[in-house]
């Protein structure tokens, strides 16, 4: 990607910086209206996705059970930085190790399993989280009880048979976490690099996690720090600061400049494991945040503003819990999502002062994903080079769709909602699309499909609940009837509506998770049959649906009756209930009002 560097007004806000709650955060910045343009050439290849902003710190309950994996899954889950913060006992200079370890060990293990890469946070099984604590290693000049620390934590570390990176010691610049000597630190630097050489070879060394961004201001915390480990022969192997607020394209840059001046080799590894202050943890600021840690080369791991048991739950605060306790994500957790359907190959983008953007081209689409804040107005997208896509383009045409991924206020947020979709024109194989942002926490996606790909996929909410279409338990057999649960955004809560050929706003209706369809068991007639799955059979009736829409007073664009084309009955949640995993059949279609009760009202987010 080309790399020129929006001015934000987020970089010149001050910010005491530190983890999981003990910030003092400026206010936002006021949302202006601004009209502002950006562009994405498909002509001009980057690298292929990794997916590198895809890590969190913290986030899995103490026991590591939960949240459930789809929320990790879905999101290309990259990697995991923990070591038993904010549990009781102080860790090992309180006496309080063994739960910190047993924590970070459960955590360790998911994240193995779930194919993630776990960054050991030492210090906090230590008991530096934050707290004011008794003692620090090498106090007095002793370093015995360090030492021994670390025997135990190596020991622990290999019982495991995962392999870390070894994250020293978090924000030692600040004294929340390191209340001692510039001076000690360094020896602890110095020793710890050393006894990881010698008894864990191959084991990636990170550091110095940085409260603050590289600088070449002479004097800075940051260069005596690399003046320090070069001068010692102990450069970590993955250099690492914190973005609260920043700019991942600028702050690399410094940190080549301040490497370049010592002789320090690179390229290497840059993480910056904590990025997006509490109040940019938005979809507008969390998509912005991907796309210049992609623009800039370096790793990332979203920062964890959460305390107590929440530290250890919720994604690092990107899902909610409902009045029965079930996850549900937030916008910025759909942002993700997105982020992780980007395949294929990295395409070059323009950004402006306020936006950016990341972009990707694969066989039969080309997406992108703009994130932006502090300003409304009008974005000119300008999609450039679309010839170059594979499979998109026919007949000088192609379909673009755009959704918004709303902030919901940090509420549950059930699926982006579509804003625009149409086929469109080519002029010199490009096209423009103008995104009306109206709100400066969302983001927006763009699709671009071939024209005669009119399907849509979709949640489905039902009003009078709130709840989603789900495909009851992640059945795959024959037969399993369909229900309403709290959206969580799953698989089994995503449905493909693919047109039937020559009838008008009629789908067959395919369940992402198990890929089958929704059809009336038995092809009844009557009220009361069973909605359920089965395996797509062409020509069904009783697998085809009319989109009929509803209109009363209030309603949303994007509600809908489902009628079924053989009975021309309704898709309906039986008896009016409420309650999770209340079954769906149909049912004789009943008038719509703002008075009627909305069980068989279906609010399609991505029609």
């Amino acid at each position: 990607m080309s790399s020129p560097s929006p001015i934000r007004a987020r970089i010149a806000r001050t910010l005491v910086v530190a983890l999981a709650g003990f910030g003092v955060l400026a206010a936002a910045s006021p949302a202006r209206a601004d009209d502002q343009s950006i562009s994405v050439n498909f002509a001009a290849t980057t690298a292929a996705p990794t997916h590198r902003a895809a890590g969190w710190i913290y986030g899995m309950t103490e026991n590591g059970a939960a949240p459930p994996d789809h929320f990790f899954t879905d999101v290309d889950y990259r990697a995991m930085r923990a070591g038993g913060a904010q549990l009781p006992g102080s860790g090992w200079q309180g006496g309080g190790y063994d739960r910190r370890w047993n924590a970070t060990r459960a955590q360790m293990l998911r994240t193995r399993a779930l194919g993630g890469t776990f960054i050991l946070l030492a210090h906090d099984l230590w008991g530096a989280d934050g707290a004011n604590i008794g003692r620090y290693p090498g106090d007095n000049g002793d370093w015995n009880d360090y030492n021994n620390f670390l025997t135990r934590v190596i020991a622990d570390v290999k019982a495991t048979g995962v392999p870390v990176q070894w994250d020293i010691w978090n924000e030692p610049n600040i004294s929340i976490f390191w209340n001692r000597p510039q001076s000690q630190y360094f020896e602890l630097w110095r020793r710890t690099y050393q006894r990881l050489r010698a008894d864990m070879p191959g084991t990636l060394i990170v550091g110095p996690s940085y409260a603050g961004v590289p600088t070449t201001a002479s004097g800075a915390w940051w260069n005596q720090y690399l003046d320090y480990v070069k001068a010692n022969n102990a450069v970590p192997d993955i250099i690492s600061w914190h973005s609260l607020p920043g700019d991942p394209v600028a702050n690399v840059a410094a940190a080549n400049a301040t490497l370049d001046s010592r002789g320090i080799a690179h390229p290497r590894p840059y993480q910056i494991n904590e990025y997006g202050a509490s109040d940019e943890q938005n979809p507008g600021d969390g998509a912005w945040y991907i796309t210049r840690l992609e623009r800039a080369g370096a790793d990332g791991l979203r920062a964890n503003w959460a305390s107590g048991g929440n530290l250890h739950n919720d994604l690092g605060n990107l899902l909610v819990h409902n009045s029965a306790g079930q996850y549900q994500p937030k916008g910025e957790w759909w942002v993700y999502r997105f982020y992780a359907q980007q395949t294929g190959a990295g395409v070059a983008t323009t950004p402006s002062a306020g936006y950016d953007a990341y972009a990707t081209k694969a066989a039969g689409n080309a997406k992108v994903l703009v994130g932006g804040g502090r300003t409304t107005g009008n974005l000119t997208v300008n999609l450039q080079g679309l010839d170059t896509t594979s499979g998109v383009v026919t007949g000088n045409q192609v379909r673009v769709r755009v959704q918004r991924i709303p902030y919901n206020s940090g509420g549950a947020v059930a699926g982006p909602t579509t804003v625009q979709d149409r086929v469109v024109t080519l002029t010199g194989n490009a096209t423009t699309v103008t995104i009306a942002n109206n709100t400066v926490t969302d983001a927006y996606t763009i699709t671009v499909l071939p024209p005669a790909d009119t399907g849509f996929s979709s949640v489905a909410v039902v009003q009078h609940s709130g709840q989603c279409l789900d495909n009851t338990d992640l059945r795959t057999t024959d037969g399993n009837q369909q229900q309403q649960f709290p959206c969580e955004g799953g698989d089994q809560q995503q449905w493909v509506f693919q047109p039937v050929a020559g009838i008008a706003d009629t789908y067959t209706v395919v369940n992402r998770q198990s890929g089958k369809c929704l059809d009336v068991s038995g092809v009844s007639t009557a009220d009361g049959a069973a909605v359920q799955q089965w395996t797509c059979l062409a020509g069904g009736l009783n697998q085809q649906f009319a989109l009929r829409r509803v209109s009363y007073a209030g309603n949303d664009a994007h509600d809908y009756q489902l009628v079924a084309r053989h009975s021309g009955k309704c898709v309906d949640v039986s008896g009016v209930s409420t309650a999770a995993r209340a079954v769906v059949h149909q049912w004789t279609c009943k008038p719509v009002s703002q008075a009627s009760p909305l069980n068989q009202t279906w609010r399609l987010l991505g029609r």
